[in-house]
């Protein structure tokens, strides 16, 4: 089943989530050569796909897990969430409906 990972970064946490993107990609990278991730993306605090300092408010994931505690698990063990980029992380069960 599909999981939706919805986190909301710290104010001020910019820095912070530059220093660490690499591993969190690299996380990404891997659902992806598994079949494993529908989307993968940051919020922009602004209204930019370039929101330079403004920065981030969060991001979302939308992957495939075995299981919602699963999913959980690998939320809570993302590089942003252990250097504090993540102020709160939701992970929600997610059904894909369009495009087909």
């Amino acid at each position: 089943m599909f999981y939706a990972i919805i986190a909301e970064d710290h104010e001020e946490s910019l820095e912070q989530r530059l220093k660490v993107r690499p591993d969190h990609l690299q996380r990404l990278e891997k659902l992806q050569q598994e079949g494993r991730l529908l989307l993968a993306g940051p919020h922009p605090a602004i209204d930019s796909e370039d929101p330079g300092p403004a920065g981030f408010s969060g991001s979302l994931v939308v992957a495939e897990f075995p299981s919602l505690e699963e999913a959980r698990e690998w939320a809570n063990s993302d590089p942003y969430v252990t250097a504090g980029v993540y102020n709160r992380v939701t992970v929600k069960p997610f059904k894909k409906v369009l495009p087909g």
